[in-house]
């Protein structure tokens, strides 16, 4: 091995930390009792405390850096998914036959899969649906079929990359919004807006939304050929705790869609326009804990700004051009589920954010209610 392949083997080694999830999983599978909640320990309340034990890192990779540097980062995105849809399958067969598992210990195992599948799947999908590989955009779209959420993809290209901080975008959370009224409302409506943009897309080449190329034909039949896997391997059980990790993934995906926008718009320019996206409307951790495990997710501006830039290469920014959270995402997300609690934070922030960057906007109550304004 070259001194430069060892060298980015190395630097890159750190966000590998996913892996350790897989053992954790299966050591539970093997022991029940409390081994079970071993993934969201490790997931949420370990990282949590290596953040506050390793503190920030700024310092920002070179964005001209080529892609041959870059195999030892890109590599675990690419193996991902034929890993996690082995553990899963062996869950599948293995958890209903298991004699020593009651009911509250299956339950949590494919919880854990479900943080598994949630917190690493569908982040490293978000990373995969961005790259202009058909390898890479395949493997995205297997790793949301997973979680019975492939219109995801759809939804975030097509309309939360066009539309956050506006009305328009479901996953944008409004400004006082609870997760628990976030949560209901967004799984409806980001699948209502992804459909429409997809059939958008189609009209504008004169295609009907029955026509092959609408690619909510091919999430139904990846999603229909993940629940007959799981009828074959342990019949209804099998299909019961394959949409249970399900549902968490996707619970932990919108969580975090939660906190990546909450109470952050951009100007209305009236008549439906809105000034072009900035890095001040996008919530912010540079803890070097969490962006290991998240894969740089939390430098979240720059993502919005530079979608296809791969997630070693993704900036920082300072509290002058962006905001900035308190903490990193895995005690943020734990925030969201007490709304008081997260008010009690948030809320002061987002209206200091507010007298920062928009100080001539003296009424804020259409951007409250999540509606567009009045033209100006």
């Amino acid at each position: 091995m070259e001194k430069r392949d060892l060298s980015s083997l190395q630097s890159a080694a750190p966000f590998w930390v996913s892996l350790l999830m897989v053992p954790m999983v299966l050591i539970g599978a093997t022991f029940g009792g409390f081994w079970v909640v071993l993934v969201p320990i490790y997931g949420w309340l370990g990282f949590t405390l290596l953040d506050a034990v390793l503190g920030k890192n700024d310092t920002n990779a070179d964005p001209q850096t080529k892609e041959d540097d870059l195999i030892w980062y890109q590599l675990i995105t690419l193996i991902w998914f034929p890993l996690q849809i082995l553990v899963l399958l062996l869950l599948l067969w293995y958890v209903p036959r298991a004699g020593h598992l009651g009911l509250g210990e299956k339950l949590g195992l494919f919880f854990g899969m479900g943080v598994i599948s949630g917190t690493i799947g569908i982040n490293y999908s978000h990373e995969l649906m961005h790259q202009k590989s058909r390898l890479e955009r395949w493997l995205g779209d297997l790793l949301l079929a997973g979680v019975l959420y492939s219109h995801f993809r759809s939804e975030h290209l097509r309309v939360h990359h066009l539309y956050v901080g506006t009305s328009r975008d479901p996953v944008t959370a409004r400004y006082n919004e609870g997760f628990h009224r976030f949560f209901p409302r967004v799984l409806w409506q980001s699948l209502r807006s992804s459909w429409k943009a997809e059939a958008q897309m189609l009209a504008r080449g004169n295609r009907p939304i029955w026509h092959p190329t609408n690619p909510f034909w091919r999430y139904a039949v990846l999603q229909a050929a993940m629940l007959l896997c799981a009828f074959f391997l342990s019949g209804w059980e099998g299909v019961g705790l394959f949409t249970f990790q399900a549902f968490v993934a996707v619970w932990q995906l919108e969580l975090v869609n939660y906190i990546e926008h909450y109470g952050l718009t951009r100007r209305h320019l009236g008549e439906g326009k809105y000034e072009h996206v900035r890095p001040r409307h996008s919530w912010n951790a540079s803890l070097q804990a969490s962006n290991w495990l998240l894969i740089n997710l939390q430098r979240h501006s720059d993502h919005h700004y530079k979608p296809d830039r791969r997630f070693p290469l993704l900036q920082t920014y300072s509290e002058e051009e962006a905001p900035q959270l308190p903490h990193g995402y895995p005690a943020m997300t734990a925030l969201a589920m007490i709304p008081p609690l997260w008010r009690r934070v948030m809320n002061p922030r987002v209206r200091a954010w507010r007298r920062k960057f928009y100080p001539d906007i003296t009424d804020w109550t259409p951007y409250n209610k999540g509606l567009n304004p009045p033209p100006r």
